[in-house]
């Protein structure tokens, strides 16, 4: 039990409900039906969520001092899981996934998927050893592995897009368009993942500033100041929030029908500005964390809610 919590079994649900979700959506628009459950798209899921596992455990190997300030009560490794038990867990884990990686380049004749496994086992791990401590960058590695995880479930798709499924109710001239297409609304489910994901990662650095400092750490709150660190957050979901209205505006014709969580996801990230704007850090941040965690749920709804207004 207490090595399933180490996992985070939560976070992984919903990484493998973002790219089933974003699969749904992509087997509909290349009209790769019943792909979605194929052995090939679930080891994909499964290599994935194997490795963000993977990540959970060595992050938590290597904050154990923090944790004990930060949340004595949660801790797990050295308290219920042995250090050795998780380091080899670890290990074991992201052998399975990259042998996974290894088998999907192979069938699909490309590195892609050996290239994205490696990469992302080796910035977890430096991201827990070092990254972690540092100012921004490991934040921002952790954002754009996040954002990979819509990316991996497209490039999968346009590995099967062959001229013969394209769907003629859709009306496109060439295999080149339906990709481009396609490109343009994996790439963007990417960037806001990315945006919220570092304007989280951002806010749990401003919770966790006292145990940080016990690991001499220099993220943005300790060193450039925790009210600092509420603006930079502020901007990072204004210039997201401007992006998103400025895409809504854009398809405005179809924004009721078709895009209403992405109404949601601008309602909750304006709502997560004005609670760092409006309250004391404290609950300001909490606040945040919530709201910013609603805009994740009403974002992977996006992918998922488009291919139900089409078939219905």
């Amino acid at each position: 039990m207490y090595f399933l919590r180490l996992l985070r079994p939560t976070n992984l649900a919903i990484i493998a409900f973002t790219m089933y979700g974003t699969g749904w959506f992509l087997e509909y628009y290349t009209d790769c039906i019943g792909e979605l459950w194929s052995i090939d798209f679930f080891l994909l899921v499964l290599s994935t969520v194997i490795i963000a596992g993977a990540g959970n455990i060595i992050n938590d190997y290597f904050d154990i001092k923090a944790d004990r300030v930060n949340k004595p009560d949660r801790m797990i490794i050295g308290k219920h899981v042995k250090r050795r038990v998780a380091i080899i867990s670890h290990w074991f884990l992201n052998i399975v996934a990259f042998s996974i990686a290894v088998y999907l380049s192979w069938k699909f004749e490309t590195f892609w998927y050996l290239f994205v496994h490696f990469m992302a086992i080796n910035f977890l791990w430096f991201y827990s050893t070092n990254l972690k401590r540092g100012l921004l960058l490991g934040n921002i590695i952790v954002s754009v592995l996040t954002a990979l995880v819509p990316i991996l479930v497209g490039f999968y798709f346009f590995h099967l897009i062959s001229t013969e499924h394209i769907q003629s109710g859709f009306h496109y001239q060439s295999i080149n368009e339906l990709i481009g297409s396609l490109a343009w609304i994996i790439s963007g489910l990417g960037l806001f993942a990315f945006i919220l994901n570092l304007a989280r990662e951002i806010t749990k650095d401003i919770q966790d500033v006292e145990g940080d400092k016990l690991l001499k750490a220099k993220t943005l709150p300790i060193v450039s100041g925790i009210n600092a660190a509420k603006y930079f957050v502020v901007f990072i979901l204004g210039v997201g929030s401007i992006l998103l209205f400025g895409v809504l505006f854009y398809y405005l014709d179809i924004v009721l029908s078709h895009l209403t969580p992405g109404l949601i996801v601008l309602f909750f990230m304006i709502m997560s500005i004005f609670s760092l704007l409006l309250f004391d850090t404290d609950k300001g941040v909490r606040l945040t964390a919530v709201f910013l965690k609603l805009s994740m749920i009403a974002g992977l709804l996006v992918p998922i809610y488009i291919r139900l207004m089409e078939t219905f």
